[in-house]
């Protein structure tokens, strides 16, 4: 932000948290520019209607933008329920629990109703936009009530003080944080579509890799299985099954919510295998007073496979590269041990591709936010499979390609992490007075 000018004076603020800010500013109290008021109730048998001229939004709603809903009322309803009818601009964000940690704020587009999990401050004598980006600088979890629900009142939101410019200059500022916070979100954008081209650059490799082989002159011929087509001549078609030892699940303990320090004992978790790599980080404390089961503590070579977690994820594999004697199977992971005839590296990286065929069809739940594949799904996976020397070489090259891909991955993901830092800066920067703006509209 280099390019942009400060202010030519400013005052002390009065105000810990702004520090200095442009000497013309005012230092005004959120209750003073306009008035908070609250969401209502929202009983069950009244929601579901979508066909109604109002909307009721509830708080799970401001991860949309409050810009659509299931829920609507009519006049006679809102009034009816006490709830209040909202204009256009009005700024709304989360009161209670989990939803005020989030820190989301938004402006209401239409007139609409809010539950009573929301606050909102009405349009006054403010610029709707300008306090919007305002409010995106607090932290409303620095003032909430502590508790096992956090929560905030009208009180605590009213008396926040804020450095206040003229009108004009509000207008300003919202019209230049709209113009590059839009230029950075499509860039952003952009980053993020090439994060997810690259993750499917990698699985099709990996996939033709462990079902066409590295040569592409081979001679092929066809495996009986629809979606796998011709496979390597001299590859073996099998169950799965027949190139497996072992297989078997883990326990199902209560668990710390944090990872087990370096002499306690763990218990590994469904994300210790996402993504296809081992991840012991992931794992969680077992309470000093459960009594361990050291038998199912980890091994070079296990391949851990996700049998229930969404639909998405289950079926991840990874192989555990060390022994990991005090970090023990849960039961939403199987273990499967290698036969003679196959490596560790190599059956995961088949469970990968041919269980994620499996899963599509096979994985059975109540929500795809948790499903489940039996361990006779994965046994009976036919699979063909090269010998342990070419499965050797496939792995080589896997590796190879996928750290490259992988490296352009983090670059990537680090270089989005800096333009939402650059994003934040900027709001903090332009509505704190920290630079002028009022040369860039």
């Amino acid at each position: 932000m280099s390019h942009y000018k400060p202010y030519p004076a400013y005052k002390d603020s009065g105000v810990e948290w702004l520090g200095r800010v442009p000497e013309h500013w005012g230092i005004r109290t959120v209750k003073t520019l306009a008035r908070l008021d609250g969401g209502a109730g929202f009983p069950d048998d009244e929601q579901g209607q979508s066909d109604n001229p109002i909307p009721f939004f509830k708080v799970a709603e401001l991860a949309n933008g409050l810009r659509y809903t299931a829920n609507t009322v009519t006049e006679e309803t809102a009034t009816r329920l006490g709830a209040k009818i909202f204009p256009s601009s009005t700024l709304v964000f989360a009161k209670v629990g989990a939803a005020l940690l989030l820190n989301r704020r938004c402006l209401l587009e239409m007139p609409a109703c809010l539950d009573n999990n929301m606050m909102a401050l009405l349009p006054g004598t403010y610029e709707s936009q300008w306090m919007f980006w305002a409010f995106s600088t607090l932290d409303m979890g620095l003032i909430a009530n502590p508790g096992a629900v956090p929560s905030i009142n009208q009180e605590q939101v009213g008396n926040i003080r804020l450095a206040v410019p003229t009108i004009a200059e509000q207008k300003t500022i919202a019209r230049s944080l709209k113009r590059e916070t839009a230029r950075i979100d499509a860039l952003i954008e952009k980053k993020t579509r090439f994060i997810e081209l690259l993750r499917e650059k990698r699985q099709a490799l990996i996939t033709h890799a462990v079902t066409k082989g590295l040569d592409p002159n081979v001679k092929m011929k066809d495996s009986g299985v629809e979606w796998l087509g011709a496979v390597p001549e001299h590859w073996k078609l099998t169950p799965l099954k027949r190139l497996v030892s072992s297989i078997g699940q883990g326990w199902s303990p209560e668990c710390e919510s944090r990872p087990p320090d370096e002499n306690e004992w763990g218990v590994v978790k469904v994300g210790c295998v996402n993504g296809g790599i081992f991840r012991p980080d992931e794992s969680k404390a077992l309470p000093a007073e459960m009594e361990p089961r050291p038998e199912l503590g980890l091994k070079k070579g296990d391949v851990l496979v996700s049998r229930a977690n969404t639909r998405e994820l289950v079926g991840s594999c990874a192989v555990v590269p060390d022994d990991y004697p005090q970090l023990l199977l849960c039961d939403k992971l199987y273990r499967i041990g290698c036969g003679a005839d196959v490596t560790p590296e190599f059956l995961a990286a088949l469970i990968a591709v041919y269980g994620r065929r499996a899963v599509e069809i096979e994985a059975t739940g109540a929500s795809s936010s948790m499903v489940n594949i039996a361990q006779s799904v994965i046994l009976d996976l036919v699979v063909a499979a090269p010998g342990k020397q070419e499965q050797d070489e496939i792995i080589d090259r896997i590796s190879t390609a996928t750290a490259r891909i992988d490296s352009l991955g983090s670059k990537t993901e680090r270089s989005i992490e800096l333009l939402k830092e650059r994003r934040s800066a900027l709001i903090t920067a332009a509505v704190t007075g920290q630079i002028d703006l009022r040369e860039t509209a």
